[in-house]
């Protein structure tokens, strides 16, 4: 999970170095947990599969921008990465579940475990959902 938060730093750091001195997009990168995951039982090998992740938006300051995505072997760990307009004058919401699809491409015929990222334990220690996915030919 540091690994996540140093790119989200990363990227951030990057981008708000902008050299026309445009200071009215400010914002800034935030990790959100996976709440539901939707994805078929087994994958068929060299097809692509939609996965379906949900996560609870905080307010309307955060949009969606892109899957944290790890890849190790047949590993992969994802989480929501959305980005934050804190300038904005944005609703709260208690609970507003949002769907974000990841396309997933089978390139092997092992099975895949995936570990969606669902935030932190009360002692800072990163919890998983893991799915195993079986591959068929």
């Amino acid at each position: 999970m540091k690994k996540l938060f140093l790119l989200s730093f990363l990227i951030c750091s990057v981008l708000s170095c902008s050299e026309e001195g445009d200071d009215s997009s400010d914002f800034y990168y935030e990790t959100l947990p996976v709440e539901n995951v939707y994805m078929p039982a087994e994958f068929q090998f060299g097809s692509t599969h939609e996965i379906i992740v949900t996560y609870l938006r905080p307010s309307g300051c955060h949009v969606f921008n892109d899957f944290y995505y790890l890849s190790e072997l047949n590993q992969r760990t994802i989480a929501i990465i959305t980005s934050v307009f804190p300038d904005e004058n944005c609703e709260t919401f208690e609970y507003e579940e949002v769907e974000a699809t990841l396309n997933f491409r089978v390139n092997d015929i092992d099975p895949y475990v995936f570990r969606f990222w669902q935030g932190e334990d009360e002692s800072g220690n990163d919890i998983y959902y893991v799915i195993e996915v079986p591959v068929v030919d």
